[in-house]
């Protein structure tokens, strides 16, 4: 299916590692021109210049999206944007007891940082009557465990905020839409999984650690760990002409894991 992306210009928010590179990849494979985002140049040109050894178009743009002047910044220099991907966010650790400057903390980066790159882009997608938002939220929105609340209430928002916002830009010819993945096999992921399996004896190849996880851990129906790239998959999908009437939606990615419906 042609996806039709070859003249879009599409920002991934955080996209110098993990899911947010996979995303990045798969979209500069439909023939969109990717702009890889990072708070750093050197870890954006790294993972841009990779894409473009594919024959591909990527760029790289750095700037600390966690502030008003850096978010300015990450726009200004990708211009005219037709795709915002909020990709960028963190899971860190935290109780119920942790201190209110974690919870504000967590906030600007996982929601106010999509916020920024929306008031910066969006007004250009509405002059040119075209455009897509997506935000990128977990599955545990759904299943939120006592441990890390402040990380999944400020997932929760960006399921909230979608809905607003294709409120907000309703008949401009932008949609806004949101992906709940579960977990998925990051670099970073797999490393973790595969240091604890050598620490417990267990065998650590991915095909071993897999079934574990699928079964154990983070049990799900599909019976595999998702990639970022089939991550990637819906984002194209739903950043694309082919998507036209899907507005306001979260969809889950989480091969079936969710104990909610909602």
């Amino acid at each position: 299916m042609d996806l039709q992306l070859a003249s879009r210009r599409i920002l991934v928010s955080g996209s110098s590692r993990g899911t947010g590179a996979g995303i990045a990849r798969v979209l500069a494979r439909e023939g969109a021109t990717v702009y890889v985002h990072g708070f750093e140049p050197e870890a954006a040109e790294v993972v841009a210049r990779s894409i473009r050894e594919e024959g591909l178009d990527a760029r790289a743009v750095a700037g600390d999206i966690r502030t008003d002047a850096g978010a300015r910044g990450v726009a200004d220099a990708a211009g005219d944007i037709d795709v915002l991907v909020n990709n960028y966010g963190v899971a860190e650790g935290g109780t119920w007891q942790s201190a209110t400057a974690d919870w504000i903390d967590i906030y600007e980066k996982n929601v106010l940082s999509g916020v920024r790159l929306v008031q910066a882009l969006t007004p250009g997608m509405k002059a040119r009557g075209w455009g897509r938002v997506v935000f990128v939220s977990t599955v545990g929105y759904a299943r939120p465990n006592s441990r890390m609340p402040h990380y999944y209430a400020s997932k929760m928002a960006l399921v909230n905020m979608t809905l607003s916002l294709a409120k907000e830009l309703a008949h401009t010819g932008i949609t806004v839409n949101c992906i709940s993945p579960g977990i998925i096999a990051t670099p970073e992921i797999r490393e973790m999984y595969e240091r604890r399996a050598i620490q417990q004896g267990e065998p650590s190849d991915w095909a071993s650690i897999e079934q574990r996880i699928v079964r154990g851990d983070m049990p799900n129906p599909a019976g595999i760990v998702g990639t970022p790239e089939d991550i990637g998959e819906l984002v194209a999908f739903l950043v694309s002409d082919r998507a036209r009437y899907i507005n306001a939606a979260n969809i889950r990615i989480d091969g079936g894991a969710a104990d909610s419906t909602h």
